[in-house]
C-alpha cells in the first residue's frame, strides 16, 4: 500500500506499493511512479513523467514533461531539471526535451540539469553543478559547467 500525504494534491495517476508521497506534493494526472519510492515535500511531477522503483526525490524538486528517471536513483533536494531549450513566456517548444536519469545515479543538492540531458547508470553529480551536456556511466561531475573529476569504481 502507498502513502498519500492528505495536504498533497495527487491527480489520476499510477503509483506503485509501497511509494510515500509527502506534503504539498503536487503529480499530474498521467504521471506514473514505480513502488518503494520516498517522494519528499513540496515536490511537482507533470503529466509525463516516468519514474522508476526505489527511486527518492528530495524536497523542492520539480519534474517536468518528458523526464525519465530510472530505479535505484537519489534526487537531491532543490536539483532544478529543465526540458524547453529557448524558454520565451507564453511560447512553448513542439515537444519538450526531458532529461533521462539512468539506474542507480545520484545528484547532488542544487544541482542544474539542462534540457535533453541523460545522467549515466550509477554516476554522480556533485551538489550546485551546472550540468550542459551528457554524463557518462559511473563518472562524478563537479562544477559549472559540470567536469568529469574521476569515475566510480564498482
Amino acid at each position: 500500500m502507498s502513502f498519500i500525504h492528505p495536504t498533497s494534491d495527487v491527480a489520476n495517476c499510477q503509483i506503485g506499493e509501497g511509494t510515500r508521497v509527502w506534503q504539498f506534493v503536487v503529480i499530474l494526472e498521467g504521471a506514473s511512479i514505480g513502488s518503494d519510492c520516498n517522494i519528499c515535500a513540496q515536490t511537482l511531477i507533470e503529466a509525463n513523467v516516468v519514474i522508476g522503483n526505489n527511486v527518492t526525490v528530495k524536497s523542492g524538486v520539480q519534474l517536468w514533461d518528458g523526464s525519465r528517471i530510472e530505479s535505484d536513483v537519489f534526487i537531491g533536494p532543490n536539483v532544478t531539471f529543465t526540458n524547453d531549450p529557448y524558454p520565451r513566456s507564453k511560447a512553448y517548444p513542439d515537444q519538450f526535451s526531458g532529461i533521462t536519469v539512468k539506474r542507480g545515479a545520484s545528484i547532488g543538492a542544487n544541482a542544474t540539469i539542462l534540457p535533453g540531458i541523460c545522467i549515466g547508470e550509477q554516476a554522480m553529480v556533485g551538489a550546485g553543478a551546472v550540468v550542459t551536456k551528457d554524463v557518462p556511466p559511473r563518472a562524478l561531475v563537479i562544477g559549472n559547467p559540470a567536469r568529469i573529476i574521476r569515475y566510480i569504481e564498482e
